[in-house]
């Protein structure tokens, strides 16, 4: 399994870039603090599918990498509606980045169970 034919791996990295992109719209005493915080959770999502699948004699490493980028993912769904919730980004410019973090989410949740099946 090649990481980057994933559909996961591939919408998690658009993801991670748009809201590098996005990050640099905030109020600059927050770049570092909220700012830095997203960038580096939006990275580690597919950051963590590309070990993962680098891991393949081993289910048990694939897996928990998956599960860390899981897990990345829901602190990038928290801290786009908490940057939502502060007044830093519109809802606009949030919700079309939480609709493809939910994507994500449930194309992880997929790959789980499809590796944990083998």
């Amino acid at each position: 399994m090649r990481y980057q034919d994933l559909n996961v791996y591939k919408r998690s990295y658009k993801l991670a870039l748009d809201i590098f992109v996005l990050m640099k719209k905030i109020p600059r005493e927050y770049q570092y603090d909220i700012g830095n915080q997203l960038r580096r959770a939006s990275r580690a999502v597919p950051a963590n599918i590309a070990e993962g699948c680098a891991r393949q004699k081993s289910e048990k490493d694939t897996i928990n990498f998956l599960r860390t980028a899981l897990g990345s993912n829901d602190e990038v769904f928290f801290h786009l509606e908490f940057s939502r919730d502060a007044g830093l980004l519109s809802a606009n410019e949030i919700a079309p980045l939480l609709g493809e973090s939910e994507v994500v989410g449930k194309q992880l949740n997929a790959l789980i169970k499809r590796v944990s099946s083998n």
